[in-house]
Formats: structure tokens, C-alpha cells, sequence
């Protein structure tokens, strides 16, 4: 017989061991019951597990006792668990199995809801339907009799929707929607797309920004190029949270761009004469200085009388300085102005003294040499003897 070699990204085990039935008999390999039970469960779930999922997902139902339907235990408990351990599952899905007893003869039929191991045994059906609130997502069908009518079927189908109703609404009062985030313990990982042109100093050059990272945050990154779309496609896997918020912030600050006109909160982390350099609080490692004239509106003559190292404080954006073609913020600007502040006249022009013949007020002539003699006669050609 031919076999079968495939890949999933879901995957449940289900194991039924002897002693669930209080039989005693050795553990030998998988049996066609745990097989067919377990396919049924994975169907039942596969398709609420979204296809952005970054993680492999196994499930594994061990079954301890049955006197019902344990595969229909673990659709629900298979639910629980991934919704617990962060999976973000589309839609939780519950499970339900159906009986029948009917009388050939008479024509009467009664349908069982969540049967018991004697009315599995000793009646006409054994029908198993899984669902979301919305739809049925597998179902599972064994008869003992020559077939069903089709109101038997309808009636069902709409006592086995009432019971999956009834045990999905006790199952969302445990636990409403799935956790935020996986497990501490469990290893973790989140995919980031950041543009092109950033991906070269993420990397940094001969890898040494992204190898430094790993080390000191102990994950492993991953860059990819989306071929449509030419963005970068940053996977981080690591254990723990602290690690992989390190890249994330990391990711973060490369990326931070101020916005001209908003207000950032910063931190001085640089004492200077002429300033204090400033690190914006949203993006560590973005720094820009805050010139000394750009403090108060009072005029400074040390910095230190106006902030100190580690002083968290708000500052305004402008953009860069055509003057100095550097960015420029200012803590002055949103401050009120002190009441009887007077701004000081700006510089009539920038001649430096010189009058507007180009001499200066010693009366000597600034100007530039090709300006000074411009009637010269050209040098002659040195004649040969």
C-alpha cells in the first residue's frame, strides 16, 4: 500500500489508552478508533486557525476516561487550550454527539443529545457535528439501520445546532476570546514588514547591527524581501518577552520620523555648552540637540540653569534648520511667554561694519581682489630671444 508524505501546520494527536474503557490490554501503536477520532477533531479545528499563523500548532487530547464522546471532549477542550495559549483562533468551536433509538415497526424515533456509552451501544446512531455560532465545521455519521429519513435528519442536525449553542455560550463564559499573547514560556514569534530602504540599516554593514542585536536580545532574527510588494519582512523568534520587545523598540526607533509641528517628550542624556543633546522617549538612540537659545525664553548663559542630565521634559519639532541644516526643536515654544518679554531686534545685515562700498570703518578697501583692479591690462607674452 502506497504510503502518503505531507506537511501541516495543525496538527492533533489523540490518544485513547485501554484503561479509558477499563480494559486491560498493552499500549501498542495508534488504533483505527484514536486515528479516525483524532481526524475528526482536526478537522473540526483546522480551519479556525488562521492561515497568518506564524506557529506550527499540536494539540494533544489525552483521553483518561469515556463514557461519551471523547472526541467530541476534545473539540472542545482543543479549543479552550488554544484560545488559552494565545492561538488567535477565528471562531471557538464546540462539539456534540447525537443518537437515535427508533422503532421500525411503530415508525416512532427519538433523538439523543450528547449519548452515552450504552445508548452509543445500543442504538441505531452515532452522529457527531461540530460548529462555530455560525456553521457546521465537521461532521461524523455511523448508522445500524438501513437509513434515516430525511425529517430524522433535519431534526437532528437542529438539536445537535441547540446542544453546540448551549455548550459554546458555557465555554466563552470561561474564556471569551484568545489571550493577546503566548505563553512566557513558550517561544514566541512576530512578523514585522518595515520599507525597503530600512532593511540596509537594520542589517547594518557586514551584519553587525543584526548580529549585536541577536546576541544581546538572544532571539534569532530573520529578513526577508517581499517580491510584490519590495518591503522588508523582519521574523523575530525568540523565548520571553523582554528579548523580543528589545528588537521590537529597536525596529521602532529606525523607524521613528518626527512629525514638524508635534511635541515629543524627551530625555536629556548630553550636557553641552551650547545645549543639551535629547533622546526622544518614544524611539531610544534618536537624539537631536536643544540649542542653549532654544531653552526659555529668558536668555541662558549656562545650560545647567535650565535642565540637568536625565531632566525628562517636553519639546516642539520644527524640522531642519535651512540656517544650520540640522533638526531643530525647542522647549521655549511651548512655554508661555514671560509677561513684559521683549524679543531682541533681529540684526539689520551682515556686512560687518563695512560700508556699502565695501570699506570697512577704518576706511580700508574689504573687497576682493578681482573687484579691486578690473581695468588691468592683460600680461604680455614673454618675448623669446
Amino acid at each position: 500500500m502506497p504510503s502518503q508524505e505531507g506537511e501541516e501546520r495543525f496538527y492533533l494527536h489523540y490518544n485513547f489508552p485501554p484503561f479509558c474503557t477499563g480494559e486491560a490490554r498493552p499500549i501498542r501503536g495508534t488504533s483505527r478508533r484514536e486515528v479516525g477520532h483524532g481526524n475528526l477533531a482536526q478537522r473540526a479545528l483546522k480551519g479556525m486557525v488562521p492561515d497568518d499563523c506564524p506557529y506550527t500548532v499540536r494539540v494533544v487530547s489525552e483521553v483518561l476516561e469515556s463514557n461519551g464522546s471523547s472526541s467530541m471532549a476534545t473539540v472542545c477542550a482543543g479549543t479552550m487550550a488554544m484560545m488559552d495559549a494565545g492561538v488567535q483562533m477565528t471562531k471557538p468551536v464546540s462539539g456534540i454527539a447525537m443518537g437515535l433509538i427508533s422503532d421500525a415497526d411503530s415508525g416512532k424515533y427519538a433523538v439523543l443529545s450528547d449519548i452515552l456509552g450504552d445508548e452509543d451501544h445500543l442504538g441505531d446512531m452515532d452522529f457527531k457535528v461540530t460548529g462555530t455560532a455560525d456553521g457546521i465545521t465537521a461532521c461524523q455519521m455511523d448508522i445500524k439501520v438501513k437509513g434515516l429519513s430525511y425529517e430524522i435528519l433535519v431534526n437532528a442536525l437542529q438539536q445537535a445546532r441547540d446542544g453546540r449553542l448551549h455548550i459554546l455560550e458555557k465555554l466563552t463564559d470561561t474564556i471569551a476570546q484568545p489571550n493577546a499573547e503566548v505563553k512566557e514560556h513558550a517561544p514566541t514569534m512576530i512578523t514585522r514588514r518595515i520599507p525597503n530602504e530600512f532593511i540596509g540599516a537594520l542589517i547594518g554593514p557586514g551584519g553587525k547591527v543584526i548580529q549585536e542585536m541577536q546576541k544581546e536580545t538572544e532571539t534569532t532574527i530573520v529578513i526577508n524581501e517581499d517580491p510584490v510588494t519590495e518591503e522588508g519582512i523582519v521574523e523575530i523568534l525568540g523565548v520571553g518577552k523582554t528579548g523580543i520587545d528589545a528588537v521590537m523598540a529597536k525596529i521602532d526607533s529606525l523607524l521613528f520620523k518626527p512629525e514638524v509641528g508635534s511635541v515629543y517628550e524627551v530625555k536629556v542624556i548630553k550636557m553641552l555648552d551650547f545645549g543639551a543633546v535629547v533622546e526622544y522617549m518614544d524611539a531610544p538612540g534618536n537624539e537631536v540637540l536643544l540649542h542653549v537659545s532654544e531653552l526659555a525664553w529668558e536668555r541662558t548663559e549656562n545650560v545647567s540653569d535650565v535642565v540637568n542630565m536625565g531632566d525628562v521634559f517636553d519639546v516642539k519639532y520644527f524640522g531642519v534648520d535651512s540656517r544650520t541644516r540640522k533638526e531643530k526643536v525647542s522647549r521655549k515654544a511651548i512655554l508661555p511667554k514671560p509677561e513684559g518679554y521683549v524679543a531682541r531686534p533681529p540684526r539689520e545685515n551682515n556686512n560687518r561694519g563695512r560700508d556699502n562700498r565695501g570699506r570697512d570703518n577704518r576706511g580700508r578697501d574689504n573687497r576682493s581682489r578681482d573687484n579691486r583692479r578690473d581695468d588691468r591690462k592683460p600680461r604680455e607674452d614673454k618675448k623669446e630671444d
